[in-house]
C-alpha cells in the first residue's frame, strides 16, 4: 500500500506528455522521403524526434547562432512533447519546397503528415550536388547524405592544427569511394591543414585542404610544396578555405590552388555569426557594414570580390562549396556545388567535372547557363522569386537582367537569359543571382566563369586588386618572417613576385 501510493505521488508529480507522429512523403510520388527535421518550442528550447528506421540528431552553438536538428531515414517519427506551442521545419536539401508548420500539443496524441513537393529535379537535368568541406565522421554519412539528398561527399580523415606536424588520421580510410547508394557517394582520404600554432606558440597562418589523396600524409606544413607535390601525383585537388586567413593570398599563387570555397562555412541557416573574422576586406571593395560590424551580404560580397581579384590575377581556381558541417552551426549541403556530369552519375566523373569549372555554387537558387562565341543563355531558377540577375565581366558588374520570375515547369520561378558579351581581349564571364526571400536572408548561385584567350591581348587585373593582392602577401611575409623557416617565407616570396608581376601590367 505505501510502495502504490508512492507511485501514484511520483506519477502525479512527473511531467504530462503527448506523442506527437509524422510521417514525410513526396508529394508527387507519395513514396516516404529521408529528410531533415526541426522542432522547437516557444521559449526556444530544441527538440529531437527519432525514427523508426535511423535518426541523427545535431546541434551546434555559435553565439547567438544554434543549429539544432534531427535527420531521419524514409521510415515515420515520433517524439514525446509537453502540452505547448512548437514549430515544426522539415525540409530536404535544396530540390524541395520546406515546409513549416505550428503544431498545437496538449493531451492527446498528434498526427502529422507532411508532403514535401519538389519544385526542380537536378538529376533529372545532368546536375548532382556536392560538398567539399564535411567533418562530419563517415559513420554518419548514410543517413545525412540521403536526407540532404547529397550526391558527393568529402570528410576530412586528417585534421592538423599545428605547423610541422603529420595530420592524425581521425579514422581508417581506403583511399577509395564508398557507395551509399546508385547517386550517393563519399570519399573517405581528405586532409584539412589549418595552422593556429608554431613552434608552440600561438600564430595563425589558415586553412588548406588536400581532397581525393591517396595515402595518408606523414608530412607537416608549412612549406606546403612538398605535400602539394606528393598530393598531385596521386590525383588530389588542392582547395582554398577561406580567403582571408592571414596566408591565403599566397598560397593560392604559390601553389596554383585549384578551388576557391565560394559558398564557405561561415555561410549559414540560422543566424551570420562571424562579423569580424581574420583580415578584413580592403577599402576598394566598400563592403557593407552595420553597427554589429560587417553584414552576411557584405561576407558574402568580400568572398566574391577576393574571388575576383584572383581570377583578374590569372588563377583559375575553380568554385567549390563547403559548410564544415560537424563545426559549425550549418546542415550538411547547406551551400553546395552542382556539377554537370555527361551520361551516368560517378565519382569519378563528378570529380572531374568539379575540375573542370562544369559547375554552379548555391545556396538557394540554380542557374543553367552556357557561354559561347560571347552568346550568354540559358535559365535562372529559384524556388522564391529572383531579385536580381547580375552578368560579371573580368571582376565587375558588366550588365544586370531583371528576372522575369515566370513559371518554372516543376513549380518556382523562371527566368531566361539571353545576352551577347565579352570581355574587352582576353578575361573571363560569370553569372550570379539572388532570391528576393521574406525573411530578407541573402541567398544566391554563382556559375564557375568561363574564359576567353585572345592572343596578344592578355587579361590585365584592375590596379587596386593588384596592389591588394602584393600588399596581403608584403604584410604576411612581414608578420611571419622571424617564425616561419626559409622554405616556407620563400613560397610567400615566389607569390609575392607573381603578383607584382601582375600589378606592372595592371590596368
Amino acid at each position: 500500500m505505501i510502495r502504490s501510493l508512492a507511485a501514484l505521488l511520483l506519477l502525479a508529480g512527473a511531467p504530462r506528455t503527448a506523442r506527437v507522429s509524422g510521417t514525410v512523403v513526396d508529394a508527387e510520388t507519395g513514396k516516404a522521403i529521408p529528410c531533415r527535421v526541426s522542432i522547437r518550442g516557444e521559449n526556444g528550447a530544441f527538440h529531437f524526434a527519432t525514427s523508426e528506421g535511423n535518426s541523427l540528431p545535431y546541434k551546434k552553438d555559435r553565439g547567438a547562432s544554434t543549429e539544432a536538428h534531427v535527420t531521419l531515414s524514409a521510415h515515420p517519427f515520433a517524439i514525446d512533447l509537453p502540452p505547448g506551442t512548437y514549430t515544426v521545419v522539415v525540409q530536404r536539401g535544396k530540390e524541395y519546397v520546406p515546409e513549416t508548420r505550428r503544431v498545437e500539443v496538449a493531451d492527446k496524441p498528434v498526427e502529422l503528415a507532411f508532403k514535401l513537393k519538389r519544385w526542380i529535379d537536378l538529376a533529372e537535368r545532368g546536375w548532382y550536388s556536392g560538398e567539399t568541406h564535411v567533418h562530419r565522421p563517415p559513420e554518419e554519412l548514410p543517413n545525412l547524405m540521403l536526407a540532404e539528398d547529397l550526391n558527393v561527399a568529402f570528410p576530412f580523415s586528417g585534421w592538423v592544427l599545428e605547423a610541422f606536424k603529420a595530420p592524425k588520421e581521425a579514422y581508417k580510410a581506403d583511399a577509395k569511394p564508398v557507395e551509399v547508394d546508385r547517386t550517393h557517394v563519399y570519399y573517405p582520404r581528405n586532409t584539412e591543414y589549418e595552422i593556429f600554432r608554431v613552434g608552440g606558440k600561438a600564430h595563425t597562418l589558415g586553412a588548406v585542404f588536400i581532397l581525393n589523396h591517396k595515402a595518408p600524409f606523414e608530412e607537416g606544413v608549412p612549406p606546403v610544396k612538398p605535400v602539394v607535390a606528393k598530393a598531385r601525383a596521386e590525383g588530389a585537388l588542392l582547395e582554398l578555405d577561406k580567403h582571408n586567413w592571414p596566408w591565403s593570398t599566397a598560397i593560392a599563387a604559390a601553389l596554383r590552388v585549384d578551388l576557391y570555397e565560394l559558398a564557405n562555412n561561415h555561410m549559414w541557416e540560422t543566424d551570420f555569426g562571424f562579423r569580424d573574422f581574420a583580415l578584413p576586406a580592403p577599402d576598394y571593395m566598400k563592403i557593407e557594414k552595420d553597427a554589429k560590424g560587417m553584414t552576411e551580404a557584405g561576407w558574402i560580397d568580400y568572398t566574391f570580390q577576393n574571388y575576383y581579384a584572383f581570377l583578374d590575377a590569372g588563377l583559375r581556381m575553380r568554385p567549390t562549396a563547403g559548410c564544415a558541417s560537424g563545426v559549425h552551426p550549418v546542415p550538411l549541403g547547406f551551400g553546395r556545388v552542382y556539377v554537370r556530369i555527361e551520361g551516368e552519375f560517378g565519382y569519378e566523373a563528378w570529380l572531374k567535372g568539379l575540375n573542370e569549372g562544369r559547375s554552379f555554387v548555391t545556396t538557394g537558387p540554380m542557374l543553367f547557363l552556357t557561354y559561347k562565341d560571347g552568346l550568354l543563355s540559358g535559365t535562372a531558377e529559384s524556388a522564391v522569386p529572383l531579385s536580381r540577375i547580375e552578368i560579371v565581366v573580368n571582376g565587375e558588374v558588366a550588365r544586370a537582367v531583371k528576372p522575369a520570375n515566370g513559371p518554372a515547369p516543376r513549380g518556382g520561378f523562371l527566368s531566361a537569359v539571353r545576352e551577347t558579351v565579352a570581355p574587352e581581349g582576353s578575361g573571363w564571364v560569370a553569372v550570379r543571382c539572388f532570391e528576393e526571400r521574406p525573411d530578407k536572408r541573402p541567398r544566391w548561385a554563382h556559375t564557375a566563369p568561363w574564359h576567353v584567350d585572345v592572343p596578344g591581348k592578355p587579361l590585365r587585373p584592375r590596379r587596386v586588386e593588384a596592389e591588394f593582392l602584393v600588399k596581403r602577401v608584403e604584410d604576411e611575409i612581414a608578420r611571419s618572417a622571424a617564425v616561419l623557416p626559409k622554405e616556407a617565407l620563400q613560397e610567400y616570396e615566389e607569390a609575392l613576385q607573381y603578383y607584382k608581376a601582375r600589378l606592372a601590367d595592371a590596368r
